[in-house]
């Protein structure tokens, strides 16, 4: 009796134990795969951070969600850094803006050259990680900063430029936004030649912020893969931002990626309401103001919105691995990959705060069933075989 009772307490002892280390194998699991992956995150917004607050980003910041040392955490080896422009400025005030937001980049890459390279092909993103440092693919996010002149996008591309979203939270003069009125029927003849020239000169046509109808035209004007660079899944939030499934599927026939964002309206249907109502007011602001004025008051708004310190957000892990699972559903495996949006989100989701938490997903996604090789197109080779096929290297 006694020796039954010895061996029925060992046997419960070891159904407690058990779990914690299949818990404990699935961490390390992660982390191992994550310190393997290409890990390109195609959306993040912190050279907002570097340009108006002055953020040194070799530091581990003690706000946002971005900075060297969390990226190397988090395996997110491949961050692109978006030069984000509001539509406020207009003409050469938005070229003007978006040197000045390569300029802090290049503040960066020169500060630490051992720890950040720019990377301009897909063969530059995997040297670059494989000598252990953190890979740089630069963005913009907006056609209105290219002041309807293709000689203008030429110039970006040759500063090492790699993508563009064809429009942010309003129109422009040739393309559509998912959040204005109707204006253009989706693309103009001239936008159209947007697309053809990026094209040619190896720039990825970035589909995130547009329109549906601007959607399918960009698809159909485009001969090569296009991304949804931070998006997610209509049927889950109801967000003009984000994809529908028909949307989904197009994009797969395309042979492009969409990087699911990380914004609690992106991801929970609880939240886009608020969302949708901060990208009006955002996306709402025209002030009559150029130069250092107009940059004095987009400080101020950045200060005012806070950005380093999001919301609390119902949105969590789980959410992410719905969007990420609708994807693989609808479009495919290969269709997929991230697009936090760090750093320019009001709200981030419970469990994937920063990029150094990005090992979590890794683990949720195993708990589901991906295999290793699908979490290693997830985190970055869907976007990286994108990138060759558009830069053509």
């Amino acid at each position: 009796m006694i020796r039954g009772i010895v061996l029925k307490r060992t046997f419960l002892a070891l159904m407690l134990v058990v779990p914690l280390f299949a818990a404990d194998d699935i961490t390390e699991r992660a982390r191992r795969i994550q310190s393997e992956v290409i890990g390109i995150d195609s959306h993040i917004d912190t050279l907002q951070r570097v340009l108006m607050e002055h953020v040194d980003l070799g530091q581990k910041l003690p706000d946002g969600e971005v900075d060297l040392p969390r990226l190397r955490e988090g395996g997110m080896h491949a961050p692109f850094f978006a030069l984000w422009v509001p539509t406020f400025y207009k003409g050469s005030e938005a070229v003007r803006r978006t040197l000045d937001l390569r300029d802090a980049m290049q503040s960066v890459l020169d500060r630490y050259p051992d720890r950040i390279e720019l990377a301009t092909t897909a063969a530059d993103v995997e040297r670059i990680v494989r000598a252990h440092k953190i890979a740089a693919v630069l963005t913009i996010e907006g056609g209105h900063q290219i002041a309807d002149d293709l000689a203008v996008l030429r110039m970006y591309q040759r500063m090492g430029i790699r993508s563009m979203t064809l429009t942010h939270f309003r129109n422009n003069d040739w393309a559509d936004s998912s959040t204005d009125k109707p204006q253009h029927n989706g693309l103009t003849e001239f936008g159209k030649e947007v697309v053809h020239e990026m094209n040619r000169i190896g720039m990825i046509v970035d589909v995130s912020h547009v329109s549906d109808k601007t959607f399918y035209a960009a698809l159909a004007a485009s001969t090569k893969p296009v991304i949804a660079s931070h998006s997610s899944c209509r049927a889950l939030s109801s967000l003009p931002r984000n994809m529908t499934d028909d949307m989904l599927r197009a994009l797969a026939k395309n042979g492009g990626v969409v990087g699911i964002n990380f914004g609690g309206g992106f991801l929970s249907q609880k939240e886009a309401d608020v969302t949708l109502r901060d990208i009006n007011r955002i996306g709402g602001s025209e002030p009559n103001l150029t130069g250092k004025e107009l940059d004095d008051y987009t400080t101020k708004m950045h200060i005012h919105d806070n950005w380093a310190h999001p919301k609390p957000t119902t949105a969590n892990l789980d959410d992410v691995v719905a969007h990420v699972d609708r994807v693989v559903k609808i479009a495919g495996i290969d269709h997929v990959g991230i697009g936090s949006d760090f750093d320019g989100i009001a709200e981030v989701p419970i469990g994937l705060e920063d990029e150094s938490k990005m090992p979590a997903l890794t683990a949720a996604l195993l708990k589901k069933g991906y295999s290793e090789a699908d979490i290693k197109k997830i985190m970055g080779g869907n976007t990286l075989r994108v990138m060759r096929e558009v830069v053509g290297k």
